[in-house]
């Protein structure tokens, strides 16, 4: 395993976890009393920022391994929705470790 496809895997998790947060965020927000939107703006904010480094993460892999650019869009978009960030990253990792990738 190479240090950008470990450095892939790791932003991968991350933005998975900070994504799912951010999901379960939103009830709070909309459904207390008083409107809260201070939870869901700051892991909102920080799922953005790392969603950033996330996309460097996958140019850095995809130029290294000569991805498709059709995988590049999936595991790019996988970012955004939740729990699918998870399933990309085993997708790739299976790939990259059979040389499919």
């Amino acid at each position: 395993m190479t240090a950008a496809h470990r450095f892939y895997r790791v932003m991968a998790n991350v933005v998975g976890v900070v994504l799912v947060l951010l999901v379960a965020s939103l009830p709070y927000r909309y459904w207390t009393a008083e409107y809260h939107k201070e939870p869901t703006a700051g892991i909102g904010f920080v799922h953005g920022m790392l969603y950033i480094v996330l996309l460097v993460s996958i140019a850095n892999l995809a130029f290294r391994r000569r991805f498709p650019i059709h995988w590049i869009v999936y595991v790019a978009l996988a970012g955004t929705i939740p729990f699918l960030s998870f399933v990309a990253e085993r997708a790739v990792t299976a790939r990259v470790r059979d040389g499919r990738l």
